[in-house]
């Protein structure tokens, strides 16, 4: 498993975190976080598909990428800054997180499913212009 670090593509054209293509799943501790990289492994999700990041790391990358009072011309129709707010406390509050490239065949309900004794915090799916909420 990779430690996550922010590559490009992962933000919108405005800067805000926008991971498309990949499942962002929040832990409150990091064992949980271990163990479900586990599960995700022991079902075949590829160890260089997996990322883990620290609270204070993850929180040091989504610094920036979150625009609270911005003003800008061209506002968000979407909630993606929200989401990206609400990681970023959820890490400084000592979250961990981990992140999975999420092909196709990897569908948000399995991922629930596989999940579901864990103690995921929070996740979300970010597709190509929708982000969808994992309920664990």
């Amino acid at each position: 498993m990779k430690h996550f670090s922010l590559s490009s593509g992962m933000t919108t054209i405005r800067g805000v975190f926008y991971p498309r293509g990949h499942i962002v799943l929040m832990f409150p501790t990091e064992k949980d976080a271990m163990l479900a990289a586990q599960l995700l492994r022991q079902d075949g999700v590829d160890e260089d598909d997996l990322s883990f990041s620290t609270p204070a790391e993850f929180e040091r990358q989504m610094t920036g990428l979150c625009q609270e009072n911005a003003d800008v011309l061209l506002p968000s129709v979407g909630t993606e800054s929200d989401t990206a707010l609400h990681l970023r406390q959820l890490a400084h509050e000592g979250h961990c997180a981990l992140i999975v490239h999420a092909g196709a065949k990897l569908t948000s309900h399995h991922v629930v499913e596989l999940l579901k004794d864990t103690h995921c915090s929070f996740g979300q799916r970010y597709r190509f212009l929708v982000i969808e909420d994992l309920v664990c």
